[in-house]
């Protein structure tokens, strides 16, 4: 299967998922295994049904979950790329920062922790804090 089948695939069946009538179809087929619970004297099979059922769309899900994660993640970082491309002033290096090692993405956070530090220190002196240090 493509990439592109299966995200076109797990938009629907995401979509779909989210609503309110699946979470009430849920519910129902819930409320039926209860219901006939003894019907089937509780028995080891009745119980497997549910567990096996709920196991398999668990599994499902989560593959489901990760990939419409995934492509709107993506899709926030390339807007968030496009505001600093766009914004005078700002800091290039910034985009796509999250494709950077730890130590790099933490040496940036080390620099923008001092910058509001200094920030919050004027704020206190009853000074503006919306400066641009690199200016």
């Amino acid at each position: 299967m493509s990439a592109g089948v299966y995200g076109g695939i797990s938009k629907r069946v995401s979509r779909w998922t989210g609503r309110p009538s699946t979470f009430l179809l849920a519910l129902g087929v819930i409320a039926a295994w209860i219901i006939t619970g003894p019907l089937f004297g509780f028995s080891d099979t009745w119980q497997l049904v549910i567990n096996t059922g709920t196991t398999i769309v668990t599994f499902l899900m989560v593959f489901l979950i990760q990939n419409t994660q995934n492509r709107d993640t993506a899709a926030i970082q390339l807007k968030l790329d496009e505001l600093i491309r766009a914004t005078q002033g700002a800091h290039n290096a910034l985009m796509d920062l999250e494709e950077l090692e730890e130590r790099q993405i933490e040496a940036f956070r080390g620099r923008y922790e001092r910058l509001a530090s200094e920030a919050r220190a004027r704020l206190e002196r009853g000074e503006a804090d919306t400066d641009t240090p690199e200016a």
